[in-house]
């Protein structure tokens, strides 16, 4: 090799470091910093106004064993993912099958199912939503009409979580967007040729949309558990901060965000945002592991 060969090659790995260099100082002071910090702090007990003081695995500890409100943001969560994941991938993908049928002006009803996605998470609108739920909101004013006297759902514990999964539900948009790509991609040539061979609507469906969607149904449920592990505006606005009423809407980031920024227990609160990402992680890989039996792509074989 030429010395102007190893000059050149030297330019480029130059010019290619010096344009991922905002990136590069974005991970390492803006992602990984903060990240091994956090780690740091987890170990130990620090309350911004003195120094953290090391006291080893003394917050998982406390975590595990005596604190009764952590494992109740724990049954919150997983109530609140067991429950909002798969409705809002059903009614997502139920829309989409809807659009995918060839009607008129298809990018305007996208685009209008898809505000409550970019609207939802926003303070504003969760606000609107708990006074709509509330005990004289638009919902109970409407069933009222009909002479149903309905409880104030944001108050009641028994229903307090299950208006945030119904606002969660209605941001389903971003999946439905996803879901419609993957329904254009199927062939028509599936679904008419198993017609004529007698499948029925549902047949056809569970046999042929279903199978080759996999990949797709694969990719929002994984997307919308990430995101529903960390939600935390809408129990903040609904509760007022307070994740009530008697802890029912006590979400895992909520109560985070109580330990750290309302107790000044920013050690705790490292420790459980550390085991959110252990939990994030370990869903998450089961999810991947159990693909290889539900996930089919265009080859012929699974995930």
């Amino acid at each position: 090799m030429t010395a102007r060969r190893v000059k050149r090659r030297y330019a480029h790995s130059g010019a290619a470091l010096l344009f991922l260099a905002p990136w590069l100082v974005g991970l390492l002071f803006l992602t990984l910093g903060p990240m091994l910090v956090s780690l740091y702090i987890s170990f130990t007990d620090y309350s911004i106004l003195a120094a953290p003081s090391w006291v080893g695995l003394g917050n998982y500890t406390t975590m595990f064993t005596s604190d009764k409100l952590f494992i109740q943001s724990l049954k919150v969560t997983f109530t609140y993912v067991a429950v909002s994941v798969p409705v809002k991938l059903i009614f997502a993908l139920l829309v989409a099958m809807l659009l995918n049928k060839g009607i008129r002006g298809l990018g305007i009803y996208r685009t209008v199912y898809y505000i409550p996605t970019l609207l939802g998470g926003s303070v504003a609108i969760a606000m609107l939503w708990r006074k709509m739920l509330g005990g004289d909101g638009l919902l109970n004013g409407v069933l009222a009409m009909v002479g149903i006297k309905a409880p104030d759902w944001v108050a009641n514990p028994k229903y307090a979580l299950y208006s945030i999964v119904l606002l969660s539900v209605w941001q389903f948009g971003s999946s439905m967007i996803i879901f419609l790509a993957g329904l254009k991609q199927i062939p028509p040539e599936y679904d008419e040729a198993s017609a004529v061979d007698g499948a029925g609507p549902f047949r056809r469906f569970f046999n042929i949309t279903l199978p080759i969607l996999s990949p797709v149904i694969f990719f929002n449920l994984v997307m919308q558990l990430i995101t529903s592990f960390q939600s935390f505006t809408q129990a903040f606005v609904i509760s007022n901060g307070s994740g009530g009423p008697v802890n029912s809407t006590l979400m895992y980031s909520l109560y985070l965000y109580k330990k750290g920024f309302s107790f000044f227990q920013m050690g705790y609160a490292s420790a459980m945002a550390w085991v959110l990402v252990i939990l994030i992680g370990v869903f998450t890989l089961l999810v991947f592991r159990s693909s290889k039996l539900w996930v089919h792509y265009e080859d012929g074989g699974k995930s």
